[in-house]
């Protein structure tokens, strides 16, 4: 099998677009920071940036000050991201233990930590062990996070939707166990949908609208809707629904991903036949955390885009990717990465078509 090897020439024109309406991707020369704010609003944002090691043009040779180059991205990430907004973080794991309270200050939450191992194989033949005193390393991180989701009170008070829950049913002057009838179960909305311990649940969204309609005809009569998002506008099963970050599950999977670093035809390469990114992620993982946090038709974040694998799965999968990269080889590179996925898909289509 002949190896995927790229011609590295002129930058080409950016922003360089590819795909169609079943699956796009928007891939930009430059700094993300300049390109946030044109961005639609993202579903998923894939991070893979510095690591603090130096290998790269503009990156911190060491993780000890990685949370403050971080802190301008991760700002913008919360600005402009939705309730239902996924943050995959890559990193190694001292410079994710640098950044994680850069991200929880910006109101991102922990949800779990992934470890992406590559096996015994990535460690070199020659690995000489009175040298690295300790054991070799064979894996990297992709931290998961999701918004801490705040709603207003009446009162203009942030709080989070807990505490938000209970407060809007404390305003229609209902007791509390009268939630349980509102939603037509025995004790579930006392006992998850309105508890303010560890044990709290998030409500479906047609109990939501159950609760919503309830306190409407035996609450407090109010000029502000009970329950609604903005105040003004009664609540809806899909506006609830957007509210926490999607998840579609897959039973089987964990978070240790048994995977190979990329090599073969997979593994991009200049033409030197050397690997032309040291940092390339196989598209089986970037498909999958894609799949579990978004939906098609949903939109990726690829802001430090390397040879932009998460373009590559999005234009796959269905989804639509805003990508950038500050280097030109590594843009150039992608962009006829894309070129090459684009005119696969052209062909499969006239194959099907045809058949």
């Amino acid at each position: 099998m002949k190896p995927n090897v790229v011609s590295i020439s002129a930058s080409a024109k950016s922003p360089k677009t590819f795909g169609d309406t079943d699956g796009s991707a928007s891939v930009t020369l430059g700094d993300a920071m300049t390109c946030y704010k044109s961005w639609p609003h993202p579903t998923a944002i894939i991070a893979d940036g510095p690591y603090g090691l130096g290998k790269f043009p503009g990156e911190p040779r060491t993780s000890d000050n990685l949370g403050e180059w971080y802190a301008p991205h991760v700002a913008e990430w919360a600005r402009l991201a939705l309730p239902e907004t996924t943050l995959w973080f890559w990193c190694s794991e001292v410079g994710w233990a640098e950044v994680h309270s850069t991200l929880k200050l910006h109101g991102w939450r922990y949800k779990a930590a992934h470890v992406w191992d590559k096996g015994v194989g990535h460690v070199a033949g020659n690995c000489n062990g009175d040298t690295i005193r300790g054991f070799p390393v064979v894996t990297e991180i992709c931290v998961q996070y999701v918004r801490e989701t705040k709603l207003e009170t009446e009162e203009g008070e942030r709080v989070s939707l807990k505490e938000w829950l209970r407060h809007e049913w404390h305003r229609s002057g209902l007791p509390l166990y009268k939630t349980n009838e509102a939603c037509g179960v025995a004790n579930a909305a006392t006992r998850k949908y309105f508890t303010q311990c560890h044990l709290w649940y998030f409500p479906p969204a047609e109990k939501m609208v159950a609760l919503a309609n309830y306190a409407k005809v035996y609450g407090k009569p109010t000029l502000r809707p009970y329950f609604s998002l903005d105040g003004k506008t009664p609540l809806t099963e899909h506006q609830w629904e957007r509210m926490r970050s999607k998840w579609n599950h897959a039973h089987g999977v964990t978070n240790v991903w048994q995977e190979p670093a990329v090599r073969g035809q997979e593994r991009i390469k200049s033409k030197g036949l050397k690997a032309l990114h040291m940092n390339q992620k196989p598209l089986r993982l970037i498909d999958q955390i894609i799949e579990a946090s978004t939906d098609v038709g949903d939109v990726v974040w690829e802001p430090f885009g390397g040879l932009c694998s998460a373009a590559v799965s999005s234009t796959r999968l269905g989804r639509h990717c805003y990508a950038s990269e500050v280097i030109p080889e590594y843009f150039t590179a992608a962009v006829e990465r894309l070129n090459q996925e684009s005119s696969r898909r052209d062909r499969d289509t006239r194959s099907t078509r045809s058949n």
